[in-house]
C-alpha cells in the first residue's frame, strides 16, 4: 500500500499546549522524543490510531501528525482495511488514515526513514504546479487557533470542513 501525503498538522517542541510533549516525556508520547523520522503511534478516543512523525533531535518532543493521503497503491487492501469501496474515504483523515494502512502501536518508535515495515520516502522531482495552503489545526480545544495545518490545494482527499481548505 502506498500513498501521498495531502495533509499535516504540526505540534512544536515549546510552547504548544495542544501537542503531547507539553507537559513533557511519557512513556506514551517518548517517541516523540526520538530523533526526527520516527514514528509515534497513538490510540485516541478508544477508537482509532494517529500516525505522527518526529520532527526534532533527540530529546525534543516534536512532530507532524499526517492527516490524510492520497491512496495511491493498494487500494483493494486499504478498502478490506476499512470495509468501504468509497475511494474518497479511505485515508482522508488521519483515523481512516491509520485503519486504511494498517497503522497501530506495533510501529510505535521505528525509524521511518529506513523501515522496511513502513517508510517515508522523498518526493517525485517537484511538480511546479503543487500549493500548498494553511489553516488552523482540526479536531483539538487547546491552540486551536495557530496555522500549523498543512494542505495540498485542490486535492479531494484532504480532510476537514472544505473553509479550511479552500483551493
Amino acid at each position: 500500500m502506498a500513498g501521498r501525503i495531502v495533509e499535516t498538522e504540526a505540534y512544536l517542541p515549546t510552547n504548544d499546549a495542544a501537542s503531547h510533549t507539553f507537559r513533557g516525556r511519557t512513556a506514551r508520547n517518548g517517541s516523540m522524543f526520538l530523533s526526527h523520522g520516527h514514528a509515534y503511534v497513538y490510540f485516541i478516543y478508544g477508537a482509532c490510531h494517529m500516525l505522527n512523525v518526529s520532527s526534532e533531535p533527540e530529546d525534543t518532543g516534536a512532530g507532524v501528525l499526517i492527516r490524510a493521503l492520497e491512496p495511491v497503491a493498494g487500494l483493494d487492501q486499504m478498502a478490506a482495511n476499512r470495509s468501504t469501496t468509497r475511494h474518497l474515504d479511505l485515508t482522508r483523515g488521519p483515523g481512516r488514515l491509520a485503519q486504511a494502512m494498517a497503522i497501530d502501536r506495533d510501529i510505535d518508535g521505528i525509524d521511518l526513514c529506513s523501515s522496511k515495515v513502513i517508510w517515508l520516502a522523498a518526493p517525485q522531482a517537484g511538480d511546479a504546479s503543487i500549493r500548498i495552503g494553511t489553516s488552523v489545526r482540526i479536531g483539538i480545544n487547546r491552540a486551536a487557533h495557530r496555522p500549523l495545518r498543512y494542505y495540498l490545494r485542490g486535492s479531494p482527499f484532504v480532510s476537514g470542513p472544505r473553509r479550511l481548505s479552500p483551493d
